[in-house]
């Protein structure tokens, strides 16, 4: 059965006056895909990012979603950033449900949300206020309420990068036995070579100034484990020598 294309993104451009930016990005997600950016920091992976939400405009090139060009990027993308920014004077059912309350479907966003909290790990702390939990269960209430958006394409800004290596861990973990409930199409940007390898159906190299696809690669294996994880010392050093090669190209 032929993929359904989710998201394409053609000659995607936007350059700063530094030289930083992107240029001539093509990207084609497919529907329910795992997509992962993978360069190291300031490579301009999240630039790509805010070109999709809207929050800066590219200057050449063309973004389509289900084959039609992107003009309210809200209706496609949830996005997920770095940082949960729960409200501290918020409870946790209120934080989840902000998209719904926006909209005006406050009512309805309440009931969807409750019907979640046992698969994200937070049955109990729906009226708890932030402070009361932990930073694996604060990231997982910024995931609840990035997944209660109505919208198909989640965009994952290192979304576990402000968290300890133990508990970034435990959130791959609950990603990854998450993404058959969530059933929507990802892109994530990361830096961390071992969380693009165990979340990915397929790895984007980002490198230069201004920023390009350098490499990519897919990864099929459907039984993930930490053991199969580790196991994966040699994508593990090509993933790394392809990076290294092109950021000194760049240099030289």
């Amino acid at each position: 059965m032929e993929r359904k294309v989710k998201l394409q993104i053609t000659g995607m451009e936007k350059k700063y006056k530094n030289g930083d930016g992107v240029e001539n990005i093509n990207i084609d997600v497919y529907e329910g895909e795992f997509v992962t950016m993978l360069g190291p920091s300031g490579c301009g992976k999240s630039t790509i990012l805010k070109l999709l939400t809207g929050v800066l405009k590219k200057e050449s090139g063309s973004l389509l979603a289900n084959g039609r060009e992107i003009s309210h990027p809200a209706e496609h993308f949830a996005y997920m950033p770095q940082n949960d920014l729960l409200f501290p004077w918020k409870n946790i059912l209120d934080n989840v449900c902000l998209y719904g309350r926006i909209h005006g479907f406050l009512k309805e966003a309440r009931e969807e949300a409750l019907k979640h909290f046992p698969a994200f790990g937070l049955s109990g702390y729906e009226y708890k206020y932030p402070d009361a939990l932990s930073g694996g269960m604060r990231q997982r209430a910024a995931f609840l309420r990035t997944a209660l958006c109505h919208a198909d394409i989640l965009l994952l800004d290192e979304p576990f990068g402000a968290l300890d290596v133990i508990t970034r861990g435990e959130m791959q973990d609950w990603l990854l036995s998450m993404r058959e409930r969530l059933n929507r199409t990802v892109l994530l940007v990361t830096h961390d070579m071992d969380e693009a390898i165990y979340l990915s159906d397929r790895i984007l190299i980002l490198n230069g100034s201004p920023a390009r696809i350098t490499w990519e690669t897919a990864i099929s294996e459907k039984n993930r484990t930490r053991s199969w994880l580790y196991s994966q010392g040699a994508l593990r050093q090509t993933i790394y020598e392809k990076i290294v090669e092109n950021h000194r190209e760049e240099i030289h």
